[in-house]
């Protein structure tokens, strides 16, 4: 039985379509294991009316966890879905997150996913990484990364980060900061 592991894809829809290929994935038919990708709330008009829709922080982003034979088959049979190759990384490699990465990512995020701000790897620059720290306590124990560094903001938020793929800034309480 081949590993699973997190595999980084590309839906190359466009952004204003219906069904996303992140939502096609979690049928039943597809049968994957688990697929994540992060959303946003974005005011959208409707028929001149406005409304709060959840929809991808990246259109083309997203992450499955399964085999890679399985979602070979999978890729094949949806169009306009592919693999995310790396730069200079050669076809037939495509990106994975290592599972240890990603659980992290995806428990942080998921601990208050209505005040997680994610960032694409061109919009976090080495100004906006402040000291490095540690959260002792919380829901986020344990987890090492830097502060954001802005200007004027109160809160305190940790950066975690997908490399070279996505980041988010988590909010977490002053109490639990540790400096290293």
């Amino acid at each position: 039985m081949e590993k699973k592991l997190w595999y980084v894809l590309r839906d190359l829809r466009r952004p204003n379509t219906k069904e996303r290929a992140y939502q096609v994935l979690q049928d039943p038919q597809y049968d994957i294991e688990r697929v994540f990708t992060p959303t946003v709330q974005k005011i959208v008009m409707n028929h001149g009316r406005k409304e709060v829709r959840t929809v991808p922080f990246v259109s083309d982003l997203l992450f499955a966890y399964d085999s890679r034979d399985h979602l070979d088959a999978v890729v094949e049979s949806i169009p306009m879905l592919i693999y995310y190759f790396a730069r200079g990384g050669g076809y037939n490699n495509p990106v994975v997150v290592p599972d240890d990465q990603m659980a992290d990512f995806l428990h942080a995020v998921g601990q208050q996913p209505d005040r997680v701000q994610y960032f694409t790897p061109e919009q976090v620059s080495p100004t906006i990484y402040g000291r490095s720290i540690r959260i002792i306590g919380g829901a986020l124990d344990g987890y090492e990364g830097r502060l954001m560094s802005r200007r004027g903001s109160r809160k305190k938020q940790l950066i975690i980060e997908l490399e070279g793929l996505l980041s988010a800034a988590i909010e977490v309480e002053p109490d639990y900061i540790q400096l290293l």
